[in-house]
């Protein structure tokens, strides 16, 4: 059976398409990964995607979303896309062993945020520990928060969490930061940032949520603890792109780079959407609203094909 549309992926992105596609009588297959829903499953409150003015849990935002794809005729299969086709159509996708084809795909798989890496940090997961300070910055009005890394994603959300922190440390593993220089200039003039540089963070420590943070200077080996109401780590994300590597277009960091209209790739058929193409703005809703435009592309493509006929 050749579908008519595959979605690749269960977040945002991918349920919104799934969610137009289906209203169009499409049908769509969606193959979404072992840990279906993306990185809203491990955000607690979500309080800026539109029409929730109390916020809602990214868990449950996800399977409101799932149902809403599943009642207008979305399938979903719970498992990750190992190898895909996109030489020509039908297009072919490889899962748990089985080839699925379609005359038109949507690549949704998302970015994965880049972890320290340390036992106590998933613990504190939406608990005082956070990878987007736009998500969960006023979380933190008044209170002090640490944020790891020493790039220009590091720079801009210390800046960011200065609208709500009291204070904001940036712990460095690093003699000298790797933001660009008119960034490291606002660092350095906003007086509620300090800098911590040959430093890493050995663990993160408290009960329920993040209490403190023990800090090891790499050069000495000495550690001291440092109380702290947040840890914001932002050494950045890796797309979910390894399976279509020399079937699309990727740039150096290994993103799909759409070819026009942002969610058009270099192969017809073959359409993107959400944060595996978008290293800067990466929000649920942006991600959101580029599946609805990648489901409104493949409307416009099928019934093409249909005309050829």
């Amino acid at each position: 059976m050749v579908e008519k549309v595959i979605i690749l992926g269960s977040g945002p992105a991918g349920l919104s398409a799934a969610i137009y596609a289906s209203r169009e009588g499409f049908e769509p297959l969606v193959i979404g990964g072992f840990s279906p829903g993306g990185q809203l499953l491990l955000t607690t409150v979500v309080e800026n995607f539109p029409g929730f003015p109390e916020g809602i849990d990214g868990p449950v935002l996800i399977s409101q979303m799932r149902k809403q794809a599943e009642k207008f005729g979305t399938r979903f299969i719970d498992s990750n896309a190992t190898a895909v086709d996109f030489s020509k159509r039908p297009f072919k996708m490889t899962a748990d062993g089985k080839t699925y084809e379609s005359n038109a795909v949507i690549i949704a798989t998302g970015a994965n945020a880049k972890w320290l890496g340390i036992p106590s940090e998933k613990k504190f997961i939406g608990h005082g520990v956070s990878n987007c300070a736009t998500c969960d910055g006023p979380f933190y009005k008044g209170k002090g928060v640490v944020t790891i890394g020493g790039g220009d994603t590091a720079a801009e959300d210390s800046l960011f969490l200065t609208r709500f922190a009291s204070s904001v440390t940036i712990i460095h593993r690093g003699s000298a930061l790797r933001a660009s220089k008119i960034m490291q200039d606002r660092l350095k003039s906003n007086p509620k940032i300090k800098i911590v540089f040959d430093t890493v963070i050995e663990e993160i420590r408290g009960d329920k949520s993040v209490g403190s943070v023990a800090l090891k200077n790499v050069a000495t080996g000495q550690v001291q603890e440092m109380k702290t109401d947040g840890v914001f780590v932002a050494i950045g994300y890796s797309p979910n792109t390894e399976i279509f590597a020399g079937q699309i277009t990727l740039d150096e960091k290994r993103y799909i780079v759409p070819a026009r209209d942002e969610v058009y790739t270099n192969v017809e058929g073959v359409f993107v959407a959400g944060d595996v193409a978008d290293h800067v703005f990466r929000q649920a809703a942006t991600a959101s609203g580029s599946g609805v435009k990648a489901a409104l592309a493949v409307r416009e493509y099928l019934a093409g094909l249909g005309s050829e006929k």
